[in-house]
């Protein structure tokens, strides 16, 4: 099946592209200004506006990606409970930090009044990725965060669903207009130029990408390279490594097996969090399991990839890998542009540089290891990743302690007895990881998705109508730390 591609919009140029940052960079005094409810209101608002234009959305990016409508649907539903999720976090207050120090005498000698909390960092460029149309595009995590973090947002359209990203683009203007936003609070362009612009623009002041590690180093660098450079939050690459101990193999060798085959080729194997590497022990439990995993595989026929030149790609990736690991399973073919799923298997001993990389589709590599000190040396070869999950007989498995701790150490999330695909959004959750999965500490996933696009600023001796509500001496609106104590609203 092929992906019925829309005609591609029309690149902004750098006078359009100028004009737009233009009203983002007055929509960011207005928004900073704007108290924390009204914003709630705001990210309420374009939810219910995806909610509203359900049907219509999902249509339109499954005829752009091929995804399929209940994915679509599963995806947009995501999206719309995220943006509320935000209207949430940025109620509580806890995100902003706030800490009040009194003026008083210490060891060191008088302390003035010290009062901080974080503040919005100002326009915020978004880079949208091809594998979620919604939940990491126009309005999804990268802007709810930076929404609800108090800044504008220029979102670059990904080219593989421009008509989906306009329609967003479009409902969401519609939404900022009811709710009384400035013009400039969210605002989309496309084509190559438009991004790296966008990047280097001295109104952006941070910016958020999902995507390749290629394109993701070089808006890194021009982030870096700017007269005034700006933090730059990118996901780049991930391999996900998956470790099945010898007891999880000998006591569930079929269900683990067939559990990891859905994980691999859940959409397509276009996930970030897609197993990509499986630690499976040598022998007969081993065998079971391999066995388990490339029935499904072979079963499994190909599907669209989001564009050509994935698929292309992914082709050529798994042609240079067989030639390093013998073929265990490929699932059936299909016309140009689908991704064919392959399982390759390989020794510890042989394993290779290019085996332990990410390639982009529904490929798994399993490596076969015959003790805990041969699994340490395969997973000391793997760069940082998402994830990593560990497979168990349960409780009391105890197996290969030097490995889990070395795999541990090369995680932003660790799961035990589960698959990688999907990723919650939550309080807790954390969608990030050593280099190069991402390229810093934070996660672009979850609650603390905020922090990236705040900036702590500390008041000294301020009068009290200088300072932010959240900061005034009285009863506490938003947990805060007076004098080193937490004290929550309500309480104490």
């Amino acid at each position: 099946m092929d992906v019925t591609r829309s005609p591609a919009p029309r690149e902004t140029g750098p006078d359009d592209l100028a004009a737009l940052l233009q009203h983002a960079a007055t929509a960011a005094d207005v928004l900073a200004a704007w108290p924390r409810e009204r914003r709630a209101e705001l990210l309420e608002a374009l939810a219910d506006a995806l909610d509203d234009d359900r049907e219509a959305l999902v249509a339109e990016a499954d005829r752009e990606t091929a995804l399929g409508r209940e994915r679509l649907g599963g995806e947009l539903t995501r999206t719309a409970f995220q943006l509320r999720f935000f209207a949430d976090v940025v109620r509580d207050g806890g995100y902003l930090e706030a800490t009040i120090d009194h003026a008083g005498p210490t060891p060191m000698g008088p302390r003035p009044d010290l009062r901080r909390m974080l503040v919005p960092i100002g326009p915020v460029a978004v880079y949208a990725a091809s594998n979620f149309p919604f939940a990491f595009s126009v309005l999804g995590g990268d802007t709810a965060s930076a929404l609800a973090a108090g800044n504008p947002v220029v979102v670059k359209a990904h080219p593989g669903h421009p008509a989906t990203s306009e329609r967003v683009a479009r409902l969401a203007e519609r939404a900022v207009a009811l709710c009384g936003a400035p013009r400039g609070t969210i605002a989309l362009v496309h084509g190559f130029d438009a991004g790296l612009l966008l990047v280097s623009h001295p109104a952006v002041r941070a910016a958020g990408f999902t995507g390749s590690l290629g394109g993701g180093r070089a808006l890194a660098d021009a982030a870096a390279a700017r007269p005034t450079p700006i933090p730059f939050y990118g996901e780049l690459s991930s391999i996900n490594p998956v470790l099945v101990t010898p007891s999880a193999a000998r006591t569930n060798a079929d269900g683990y097996g067939t559990g990891l085959a859905a994980s691999v080729l859940q959409g397509g194997g276009q996930f970030c969090t897609k197993p990509g590497l499986v630690l499976v022990p040598a022998g007969q439990a081993g065998d079971r399991l391999v066995a388990a995993l490339a029935e499904v595989i072979e079963q499994t026929s190909a599907r669209p990839a989001l564009t050509a030149g994935m698929a292309s790609a992914y082709e050529q990736g798994v042609t240079a890998r067989t030639s390093e690991a013998a073929v265990r399973a490929r699932g059936s073919s299909a016309g140009p542009g689908a991704t064919r799923p392959a399982l390759l298997e390989v020794t510890a001993g042989s394993l290779t540089p290019q085996l332990v990389e990410e390639c982009f589709g529904p490929l798994a590599v399993v490596v076969r290891y015959d003790s805990d000190a041969e699994a340490v040396t395969v997973v000391e070869q793997v760069e940082g990743s998402l994830t990593a999950s560990i497979l168990t007989a349960g409780e009391d498995d105890r197996d290969l302690p030097a490995t889990r701790a070395v795999l541990t150490a090369r995680a932003g999330r660790v799961l035990y007895d589960g698959y990688p695909t999907g990723v919650a959004v939550s309080w807790a959750q954390h969608h990030g990881g050593p280099w190069p999965s991402t390229n810093t500490l934070h996660t672009s996933v979850g609650a603390t998705a905020i922090r990236r696009f705040l900036r702590p600023l500390a008041w000294q001796q301020a009068p009290h109508h200088a300072l932010p509500r959240e900061l005034r001496d009285g009863p506490p609106v938003v947990p805060v730390r007076i004098d080193g104590t937490l004290v929550l609203p309500g309480g104490s």
